[in-house]
């Protein structure tokens, strides 16, 4: 079912969401000090592409803190909602509902990416 999901998942959305990640990943890159939280973009990219499979589990510390309440000012907010309404939108087909579930998933990550690992 992850296959089959993987593949459906980023025909009806998923492209869009990873895409919207490796953006963020390189405007944070433009700068040196956001090459860090450029790089965690792009792997967290890597999850919003295909995200059937994957868990995703926090444990953070003071400065996963710091960088989260950063990340959130500058790139959370827009990504968390992209994701949020794109899940809304597919939770109103029961068909959809698995997939809107993974952008619900997306969405939380969207806000706290720092602290997190996907396993």
């Amino acid at each position: 079912m992850g296959c089959l999901g993987n593949i459906l998942w980023f025909i009806f959305g998923g492209f869009i969401s990873g895409m919207t990640w490796c953006l963020a990943g390189v405007l944070w890159c433009i700068t040196i000090v956001g090459i860090p939280i450029g790089t965690q973009c792009f792997k967290f990219a890597a999850l919003a592409f295909f995200p059937f499979g994957k868990e995703v589990i926090y444990v953070g510390g003071a400065g996963s803190v710091i960088l989260n309440i950063l990340w959130m000012i500058f790139s959370g907010i827009p990504l968390a909602i992209e994701s949020a309404l794109m899940g809304c939108v597919l939770c109103i087909t029961i068909i959809g509902i698995p997939f809107g579930m993974q952008h619900f998933k997306i969405a939380k990550l969207a806000l706290m990416p720092f602290g997190a690992s996907v396993v």
